[in-house]
Parts: C-alpha cells; sequence; structure tokens
C-alpha cells in the first residue's frame, strides 16, 4: 500500500467540481460557448493548478470514469513537479517518488490511453531530473527501477518501449549544466544494456517492432557506435517486408534515418557497415519500389518512406558517394545472401544505381504540390553531393576546369560527376515547367509551386559549379531548339522554364566567360519571344534581363545589344502586370551600363517623352533609369536633361501643395507620387561605385572631375533648381510632416538627395538645411523615422574624408567645420527637447521603443562627431535629463532601447575622456551621475534587465571602470578606483534591487572586478554574478542567454 498521507486531502464537493470543471473545459463546445467562455475556463483551470492544494487532485482526478479528467489529472501531476517543486516539501519526496510509480504502473495496467500514459511518463522523468542528481542520488537506478516495477505489474512491451522513449526524449531537452547534466546522462548510460536488450528481443516479434524501433529512434544520440552496428543487418532486413507489412518498413526505415542523422555514425562514418549494405539493399530490393511508383503513377507510403530512406543515405555518404562515383573497387562484405551477387558489384556501380533511383525521385511525372511531394525532399542531397565533389576534387572549385596531367581516375569522376548534374540540370527544367492554360490550380498550389521554383534554383547554383558553362550553353541551346521547333499554337511554358533556370544560375556565373549569353540576347532569339499577352514569358525574360544587367558591361562593344534588349523592355512598360519587372530591369541595365548608354540620351529623352503611357506607380524607377545615364555624361552636359525631367516634377509637388488647386486627397497622393519620383532621380544620379575616394598627386583626372562637377553645381539653372526643389520640400513637410506615407517618402527623399562630398550631383542638397526641416517636423510629431534622418544627417556633417595621398605622408582632414558645429549645436536642443518631452510622460518608453532605439541612436551620433556640444549647447539641465533618461532606459525590456542606451553612454563616456579639452566636463558628469549609470548596470545584471543584453552591460561597465577617474588602469578596472568603490557601495546597499546574490557572492564578485585588468576578466566575473543572481547558475539556457 502507497503513502499518500503527504498530500492535502480535498473533499469529495472540490474534487467534482475540478472534474465538472475539466469537462466543460475539454468537451466539444456547444453553439452558446464563446471563445471568451473558453479562455475564462482555461484560465480557471490554470489557477486551479497552481494552488498548493492541486497535489491533492492528482490520484481523484486519475480515478475518474471521464478520460480527459483522468490526462488533466497526469498533467497536474507534471505540472506540479516542474512548476511548484521548490515549494513541495523535501521531505515527502521519497514519497511522492514512489507514489508517481504506482500510479503510472496502475494506469498501464487498467489498460489508460496512451496520451495519459505519456503524460505520466514524462511526470516521472520530470521528477526523476529532479531527485537523481546529488550525493547521494535520491533516486539511483530510476529506469531500471521503473520498468521492473511496470514489468512486475503486468505493462506489455510496447508500454515499456514508449515509457523508455520518453524518458530519452525529455532528458535530451533537458536545460541541464554541470554535475547535474552528468549524473543524468550516467543514469542513461547505466540503463543502456537493459533498453538494448529490450529493443532486441523486441525485433523478433512483428506487433512489437513499431514501438521497439520508435524507442531506438529516441535513444539513438546515446548509443555507442560499436552498439548500433549489430543492428543495422536486423533493420535492413525487416526492409524486405515493403510488400507485406507497410508499417514495419516505415519503422524500419525511420530507424535507419535515424541511425544516419543522430547517431555515433551520422558523421558519414561506417562505409562498410551501413553505407554499402543499404546500398547493396537499394540496388537489389528498393529499387522495385521505384520502379512499381513509376508504373503506378503513384506514391505511397512504402515510396514515400523510401524516398525518404534515399535522401538520408545520400546526406550521410555524400562524400563516400563522391569518392566512389566511378571506383572500379568491388564491394565485399559478409551480408545476407539475397544481398550477394557474383561477380561482387562495385562501389562505382552500386553508387551510380542510388543516383540514378534518386534523380527518379527528383523527376517524379507530375507537377509538385499538385500530383507528388517527395521531388522536393531529394534536392538538399545535390547541395551536399556537389560540396562532396569539391572535397574530394572530383571537379574543380576554382575558375580553371584544366585537368591535372595523367589523372585519368580524376578525369573518370569528372566525367560521371557531369553526366550526373547534366541529366539533374535536364530533369530540373521540366519540373519547373508550368501546366499549360487551363490547369484550374488553386493559389495555394500556385504559391507552393513558385517556392518549389526557387528551391530547384538553390539546386541549379551546385549544378552550374560542376557543370560551369556547358549548364548555361545548355539551356540556351534548349532555347533555341524550342524556338527553332515551335508551331504556331504551341505553348511557351517550356521556355520559360528554361528561361527561369538561367534566372536561377545567375550569382554563380562568371560574367565575363559568359558568351552563350550572346545567343540569348540577339535578336535572333530575343526577337522572336512574344512582345505582346503571355505575361508569365515575358515576366521571366524582363527578371532574366534586370538579372544579368551587368553582363553587358563585360562586352567589348555591347552597344547595338544593350539597344536591342532596351527595346524589348520599354513596351513592357506601359503594361500593368508587367512594368513593374520592365521597370526595374530597365533600371538595372541603365545603372550598369552608364557609359554605353549615354551616347543614347536622345532615344532615352523620347522614353522620357512618353511617360504619361507608364503607370505612376513605376515611373520613379524609370526616371531613375534615365538619370542613371544622364550621370555618365560630363557635368556640363548633364544640366540640360536634369532640368527637362527633374522641373517637372517640382512644378507638379509645388502644384500639390496650393490648396486651391485640387483636393486634399487627391493633392496627397500626387505629393507622394512626386517625392518618390524625385528620389529615384536622385539616386540614378549617384554614382553606382561605393568608398572612400583616395587620391594621389597625380591623380589630376578625378580631381578634374570633382572641380567641373563644382562648377556645373554652380550654374545658375542648377541652383535655381536646387532652390525649387528645397522650397517644394520644405513645402511637404510644412504641410504633410505628420502624414505616415508622406512622411516615409520624404525620408527616402532626404536619403536619396544627400550625400558623402565625393558623390554629390547636381541636386544634392546640404544636410544642413534638411537638418532644420527635421527639427521642424520632429517638433509636429516626433516620430523615429525624423530621428533616424537626424542621425544620418548628423553624421553627413561630419563626412569621412577625402585621402590625398603623398610620397611621404597621408594628410587627412579631422573634425567637424565650424558651420557643421553650429548647425548641429542649434539642432541638439530641439531634438533633446522634443525626444525628452515624449518620453518623459510615465509609460511613453516602454510604449515607443522605436523612438527610444532612434532618439539614442541619434545621440550616440552627437556623442561620436560632436562630443564637446552635450556640454556647450546644451543648458546643465537638458544634459541631466538626457542622461537621466538614458539611465531609465537601461531598465527596459525590449532588447534594442536598452541596447542603443547603453551604446550611447559608452561613447559619450568614452569621447569626453579622449579628448583633453573635455576632461573636467567629463569628471563633473561623472560626479553628477557615474554612480546612478553604475548601479542601473549592476541591477540589470541581478534581474531587471533582459539576459540578451547582459554583454552590452558588460561593455558599460568596462567604459566606467576605464573611465570614471580616480586610477591609472585600462580596460578592466584596477585604475577605476571611483567606480569600483560605487561598485562596493551599491550592491550592500539596502535599496538594491532583491536577488539570489548572497555577500558571498557580491563580495566575489567586487574581488574579481578590482583585481581585473582586462575586460575579458570583467566580463567574466560579471557573466558569473548574472547566473547567479538570477537563479540560473548550473542551467545551459542562462549560461547561453548572458553569453551570446
Amino acid at each position: 500500500m502507497v503513502d499518500t498521507s503527504f498530500l492535502p486531502a480535498l473533499s469529495p464537493f472540490d474534487v467534482e467540481r475540478a472534474a465538472e470543471l475539466i469537462q466543460r473545459a475539454y468537451a466539444p463546445p456547444a453553439p452558446t460557448t464563446t471563445p471568451e467562455d473558453l479562455k475564462r475556463l482555461q484560465h480557471e483551470l490554470f489557477e486551479l493548478q497552481k494552488r498548493p492544494e492541486a497535489w491533492g487532485l492528482v490520484i481523484p482526478l486519475l480515478d475518474h470514469h471521464d478520460q480527459n479528467v483522468q490526462f488533466f489529472g497526469a498533467h497536474t501531476a507534471q505540472v506540479k513537479i516542474v512548476r511548484d517543486w521548490d515549494s513541495f516539501p523535501q521531505e515527502h519526496a521519497e514519497r511522492l517518488r514512489d507514489l508517481v510509480m504506482q500510479l503510472t504502473a496502475h494506469s498501464m495496467s487498467t489498460g489508460r490511453g496512451k496520451f495519459i500514459l505519456r503524460k505520466l511518463f514524462v511526470a516521472i522523468t520530470s521528477l526523476a531530473l529532479k531527485l537523481v542528481p546529488g550525493h547521494p542520488s535520491r533516486w539511483p537506478d530510476w529506469i531500471m527501477a521503473c520498468v521492473t516495477i511496470f514489468s512486475g505489474r503486468g505493462a506489455p512491451p510496447e508500454q515499456i518501449h514508449d515509457f523508455l522513449a520518453i524518458v530519452a526524449e525529455e532528458v535530451v531537452g533537458a536545460d541541464l549544466l554541470g554535475p547535474s547534466k552528468i549524473q543524468i546522462q550516467q543514469s542513461l548510460t547505466d540503463a543502456m544494456p537493459m533498453v538494448l536488450q529490450a529493443i532486441g528481443s523486441a525485433l523478433k516479434f512483428p506487433l512489437q517492432i513499431p514501438s521497439a524501433l520508435k524507442c531506438l529512434q529516441a535513444w539513438m544520440g546515446q548509443i555507442r557506435g560499436g552498439d548500433i552496428i549489430p543492428l543495422i543487418p536486423v533493420l535492413i532486413s525487416l526492409l524486405d517486408q515493403f510488400s507485406t507489412e507497410s508499417e514495419i518498413f516505415v519503422a524500419a526505415s525511420d530507424a535507419l534515418q535515424e541511425v544516419m542523422s543522430k547517431s555515433a555514425l551520422s558523421d558519414g562514418s561506417g562505409s562498410r557497415t551501413l553505407t554499402e549494405p543499404l546500398l547493396l539493399w537499394v540496388d537489389s530490393t528498393g529499387s522495385r519500389i521505384v520502379e512499381a511508383s513509376l508504373s503506378a503513377g503513384d506514391v505511397d507510403e512504402i515510396s514515400h518512406s523510401f524516398c525518404k530512406l534515399l535522401v538520408a543515405l545520400g546526406d550521410h555518404s555524400a562524400s563516400y558517394m563522391a569518392s566512389n562515383i566511378s571506383s572500379t573497387v568491388p564491394v565485399a562484405l559478409p551480408a545476407p545472401s539475397s544481398l550477394l551477387s557474383s561477380p561482387p558489384k562495385t562501389k562505382g556501380y552500386l553508387t551510380q544505381a542510388f543516383l540514378r533511383i534518386l534523380l527518379a525521385y527528383t523527376g517524379l511525372p507530375g507537377y509538385y504540390g499538385v500530383d507528388e511531394e517527395e521531388s522536393e525532399m531529394t534536392l538538399s542531397f545535390w547541395y551536399l553531393f556537389q560540396e562532396a565533389l569539391w572535397s574530394n576534387d572530383a571537379v574543380e572549385s576554382g575558375d580553371d576546369n584544366t585537368p591535372e596531367p595523367g589523372a585519368g581516375q580524376q578525369n573518370e569522376q569528372v566525367a560521371m560527376a557531369k553526366a550526373v548534374y547534366s541529366e539533374l540540370v535536364q530533369i530540373l527544367r521540366r519540373k519547373v515547367a508550368f501546366p499549360s492554360k487551363g490547369s484550374a490550380w488553386s493559389k495555394d498550389q500556385i504559391d507552393k509551386f513558385q517556392v518549389y521554383r526557387r528551391d530547384v534554383g538553390d539546386t541549379l547554383i551546385n549544378a552550374y559549379y560542376v557543370l560551369r558553362e556547358d549548364m548555361l550553353g545548355y539551356y540556351v541551346d534548349d532555347v533555341t531548339q524550342r524556338l527553332n521547333s515551335r508551331q504556331e499554337n504551341d505553348g511557351w511554358q517550356d521556355i520559360e522554364a528554361t528561361l527561369h533556370c538561367i534566372v536561377s544560375i545567375q550569382e554563380a556565373t562568371d560574367m565575363e566567360k559568359s558568351f552563350h549569353l550572346l545567343r540569348l540576347f540577339s535578336p535572333e532569339t530575343l526577337g522572336r519571344l512574344p512582345s505582346a499577352g503571355h505575361n508569365r514569358i515575358r515576366r521571366t525574360m524582363l527578371t532574366l534581363i534586370g538579372t544579368y544587367s551587368s553582363w553587358f558591361a563585360t562586352q567589348s562593344d555591347p552597344s547595338n545589344l544593350l539597344m536591342n534588349v532596351v527595346s524589348y523592355v520599354v513596351p513592357a512598360l506601359t503594361d500593368p502586370l508587367l512594368c513593374l519587372q520592365a521597370a526595374v530591369a530597365l533600371r538595372n541595365l541603365c545603372d550598369a551600363n552608364r557609359k554605353v548608354l549615354a551616347p543614347k540620351i536622345a532615344a532615352f529623352a523620347e522614353l522620357h517623352a512618353g511617360l504619361g503611357s507608364i503607370p505612376d506607380t513605376e515611373k520613379s524607377k524609370v526616371l531613375q533609369s534615365i538619370a542613371s545615364v544622364i550621370q555618365a555624361l560630363p557635368p556640363g552636359e548633364e544640366i540640360p536633361p536634369i532640368e527637362a525631367i527633374v522641373d517637372p516634377i517640382v512644378q507638379k509637388l509645388a502644384a500639390a501643395l496650393q490648396p486651391s488647386t485640387m483636393l486634399p486627397d487627391e493633392a496627397r497622393i500626387i505629393a507622394i507620387q512626386q517625392l518618390e519620383t524625385l528620389s529615384g532621380v536622385a539616386k540614378g544620379l549617384t554614382r553606382s561605385t561605393d568608398g572612400i575616394l583616395i587620391l594621389s598627386e597625380d591623380d589630376s583626372e578625378t580631381q578634374a572631375k570633382l572641380d567641373e562637377m563644382t562648377r556645373a553645381r554652380e550654374d545658375p539653372r542648377m541652383v535655381k533648381l536646387r532652390d525649387a526643389i528645397f522650397l517644394a520640400v520644405r513645402g511637404a513637410v510644412d504641410r504633410w510632416s505628420i502624414d505616415a506615407e508622406v512622411s516615409h517618402a520624404l525620408s527616402d527623399l532626404f536619403k536619396s538627395i544627400t550625400c558623402l562630398p565625393t558623390d554629390t550631383t547636381l541636386i544634392t542638397l546640404p544636410a544642413g538645411p534638411l537638418l532644420e526641416l527635421v527639427c521642424l517636423a520632429s517638433r509636429r510629431q516626433l516620430t523615429a523615422m525624423w530621428l533616424s534622418l537626424a542621425a544620418i544627417l548628423i553624421g553627413q556633417l561630419n563626412p569621412p574624408p577625402s585621402i590625398l595621398l603623398s610620397s611621404n605622408s597621408a594628410t587627412i582632414k579631422s573634425g567637424p567645420t565650424a558651420e557643421a558645429q553650429a548647425v548641429v549645436g542649434g539642432a541638439l536642443p530641439i531634438l533633446l527637447e522634443c525626444s525628452l518631452g515624449m518620453l518623459g510622460v510615465p509609460g511613453a518608453m516602454e510604449n515607443n521603443p522605436d523612438v527610444v532605439q532612434e532618439f539614442f541612436v541619434c545621440m550616440e551620433r552627437v556623442a561620436q562627431d560632436f562630443t564637446g556640444l552635450f556640454y556647450h549647447s546644451l543648458q546643465p539641465a537638458a544634459l541631466d535629463a538626457l542622461i537621466h533618461c538614458a539611465i531609465a532606459a537601461l531598465a527596459l525590456q525590449e532588447r534594442y532601447s536598452l541596447v542603443s542606451a547603453c551604446t550611447f553612454l559608452s561613447i559619450l563616456i568614452h569621447r569626453s575622456s579622449t579628448n583633453q579639452i573635455l576632461l573636467a566636463e567629463k569628471d563633473r558628469l561623472m560626479q553628477a551621475h557615474g554612480r546612478s549609470i553604475t548601479k542601473a548596470v549592476l541591477e540589470g545584471f541581478a534581474s531587471v534587465a533582459p539576459r540578451s543584453v547582459v554583454p552590452n552591460l558588460i561593455e558599460l561597465l568596462g567604459t566606467l571602470l576605464s573611465r570614471a577617474g580616480g586610477g591609472t588602469g585600462g580596460g578592466g578596472g584596477a585604475g577605476g578606483s571611483v567606480a569600483a568603490t560605487w561598485i562596493s557601495e551599491i550592491l550592500f546597499a539596502d535599496n538594491f534591487v532583491p536577488s539570489k546574490a548572497t555577500p558571498e557572492v557580491k563580495e566575489k564578485f567586487i574581488k574579481a572586478v578590482l583585481g581585473s585588468r582586462s575586460l575579458k576578466r570583467t566580463r567574466e566575473a560579471a557573466q558569473q554574478f548574472t547566473l547567479v543572481a538570477r537563479g540560473l547558475e548550473g542551467s545551459g539556457f542562462g549560461y547561453t542567454s548572458v553569453s551570446m
């Protein structure tokens, strides 16, 4: 008789009421039941489980006649063990252990449902995780003890297998670290002989095989390789039952997949004991499965499982197959007579047979997602196989395709690998073709097929690394041949599929060597593709042109070819269904081929004249394309065309700003369109190369271009145009700065029309006046977007300098100009006033994390480039308010807000410390706020801040220790005597945030910090303190979360 006296006693009324509540919550909802009713019931059950008396519900609920109530009883046992263990009287732990085992054994012997038993098995394992660790252990040999009790009560083997499987699954997923993990792991190791014996014995009885193999899968990661190897022949022999026992076949297949993916052999080892026996079985027996599927035109459960087995074998043995794809070495190993052959089959033959079968699944007839689901499963193998071929030098990973002299075996490998991938690319070309019209696919089927096409595209890249230009040549030949043989009523889906494949491999293609593209873009090919209707193939071809736009720049004289392609793209601009792809293609072409297209500027003038027929949504891309071509002209020649395309935009924007000319909504829509269009023009006029400009003393040509741009900008026409742009933009800010869509368009324009000095264009606006507009908009309604823009513009006011390299030295201008100082000095108080006014409202920081983040990013930018302004342009009270706001942000739960505040404080303290002029101000700042910052950091460690930001808090602590004053140390802490004093006072203060850090832990942390002379040691001490203070010591999750 099991002692239950330690459990709370509940009256029959309380038990019945709980059972009734459970039945109402789990019963099928009545028509009158609302979601709120169900939520309320679930909440009541949750609250019921939280009560200490809930321990007393376990037994009566398990004895109830309703299975839902029984399940809740088992669930309550598990929840109480996991969640409320700390409050359970530990002197009763062993009695609880015995009770849970007996309750489980009783439930097994009385035929309780599987889902109830599973929950009880989880409860036992949860209890073991509490009781096994420790010296002495309160539950030694717990797995054997449970199995002994269950078997003694007549539990069938299948239930024993299920229990053992759950034990392994729960232990693997447990969050344990250190000694606890070692003890639990040892308990699994101790039980291993019993587990293996149970599995081995069950494999002799067909009814027990499925549960035994599921148990084997769960324990796979725990079993030594030497213990797995004897099971492999048995598992392979079970595969022979595919025609009679589908459940056994699937279970054996799943177990073998687990062997190859999660066991001690998962690293590709076991070629003689695992790979080769499976390859022999695949060739002799498994091939019949795929043949049956192809004959029947259907993939059944057996065939689906076989495909998964093939993929697992390929993933496991990709390196073996790459090494042996053409091997003539025979496979000789002990095997059942059914697998032996005379003469022995070679490794190369078995590898090729495997590849043929896998290709059959890759190329299953029909359409993926509609007729079959298996072809997609095979795609990952072709990536692994290609990587393995590279690793084995079977194909060249570089640009040199010339085999090593005398490498006969390698040449055979290369030839065979290319043959396999040649077959693959032909199969995949067929598989990505859409059906002809009238297929009536649902939207979900179309979407799924589109995803499959993208996945195939990734696989084709791997194929390209094997085949190189031969692959591109095959696809271009395919397009040409299909065009040559095409009949009038033929569809375009096959040619479209080939074009899609060409699009997919662009990122791997060597543009300078892709001579096959000459034929693809020639009038003989491009000119025969449809130019009206047939939207799918036209959309794909437009995408292809945009994707390969940079290829034209590699050709010696691409002018005619390029204009031929542009002529194909331009008509599609007026088609609402194709204009997006056409506009993107034109933009990419013009951006990548500016100099080649510049002499054709007249043709683009005609395109500009016909702009009215192009949908408004794509006009900005078209004008960006034209602007890209204009940018290639000499600056003086840019003036007329820029006037021609920008002036109408500015006029339309100005007209939208006149209240009397149009309705408010119409004016707003037009303003957004014109702002977007102006952004596109500004992007097009910006040079396409990035980076800091480096001028050598004899680089007169580059300097001459910069001077020429300066002179062109001073042309009265351009000065007038820029003034008009600024006035129109100011008007938009005045009228619509609180409108989200207009603000977004303004933001994009500000980013596009400002730049570093070396990228200046004829319409580039200075950052200073735009920063004033940002301040104006922020006064009206502060948003994260305006603060982000302010940070960008402030950064542009102190740009990285161009570098003048002389023969003896590098002269670099440093520091912002006086004008920039004045502009930012005027903006900083405004931005601070707006931001602190908003964030100072209770709850505002928590409710506006984006504003908090961008505010401190902006302040960080000022601290980085204009540090002195915090002390010279702000009133002391304003600076104090800013620091108080930053300290408050260190207690936020939103990661990015807290990180940005951390970074700002670190930068401000560091930059103030490294500037001799600001040392006195920095000392005053530390005297006023240093202790408060330190307190916020330490309380963040203890519990206040999210664990993921602990590394950022550690960086801030390191800055305080090294820069707060009072010592001579570096980045660690020995010199930060002032900060060290603060730390000691704060940790032992009565008002320090409650934590699990004892006085001894605090002393140890202080000692470690004081004795540290490196940030690394400080970091380690802070991480350990955080774990202990939060009660996470010994937790793998805790360690990971504070050390990322």
